[in-house]
């Protein structure tokens, strides 16, 4: 199946042609995203994470034969490397346990909105790029991306301010080398330079970014903005 580069690869472990067909449509819909595979039982899904090398799964819990409780022992007992998200009718107790103990890194109950899987992978691929793409991780690093998981759940804002559009602000931050002002910002994700400075003082009143004055030509200041290190 043909996919970016760069994307996140997702395999898709669901017995329900429908729902397989409305979550492919889903996750293509979400940038930085490609769905690698489909697969029907547990058993499949094993063998194609084993061929695929997925860096996610989109995990069915109830199917026949190997369900996915199982499948998530089987590859945690294999050292098989994949990232889970449990998608899934099951929210007793003891299933959501069982599968935090093995560490899915998102639970998502049926039926589900696409704005509650679109947040699951932006949080996801927030994560998954600084984890990754980094050799070595201090203690305020990983407390800072932690942070921002726990900010993203929660979605009280200001007034004026959406999570949409602070997600979107946020996942160009994450690409940023150099810091940058608010104008650049909105030039690079399409919003207006005052919108993009009111979401930056918010996200720099809470701790997630730094902000450092420089001066030009004619001595004028610059705000530029960074996530914090």
């Amino acid at each position: 199946m043909p996919y970016k580069k760069k994307d996140i690869l997702v395999l898709l472990v669901e017995d329900d042609p429908m729902v397989q067909e409305v979550n492919r449509m889903f996750i293509e819909k979400i940038d930085g995203f490609s769905v690698v595979g489909v697969a029907a039982t547990g058993e499949l899904g094993k063998q194609q994470i084993q061929k695929y090398k997925p860096e996610l799964v989109l995990l069915d819990v109830y199917m026949p034969g190997i369900d996915g409780v199982e499948l998530i022992k089987q590859l945690r007992q294999e050292l098989i490397d994949v990232d889970i998200i449990a998608v899934t009718a099951a929210n007793d107790t003891e299933t959501v346990k069982t599968l935090l103990r093995h560490g899915v890194v998102d639970y998502i109950v049926k039926p589900f909105t696409f704005e509650r899987l679109e947040k699951a992978l932006i949080q996801y691929k927030t994560v998954y790029r600084q984890l990754n793409y980094a050799d070595k991780i201090s203690q305020e690093k990983l407390d800072h991306i932690t942070f921002q998981q726990e900010a993203k759940q929660d979605t009280t804002l200001p007034k004026g301010l959406h999570v949409h559009t602070l997600n979107q602000i946020n996942e160009y931050l994450n690409k940023m080398d150099t810091a940058k002002s608010a104008e650049e910002i909105g030039s690079e994700v399409g919003l207006a330079r005052v919108t993009v400075r009111r979401y930056l003082n918010y996200l720099e009143n809470i701790g997630q970014v730094e902000m450092e004055l420089t001066y030009g030509t004619i001595g004028r200041p610059i705000q530029l903005y960074r996530l914090k290190q």
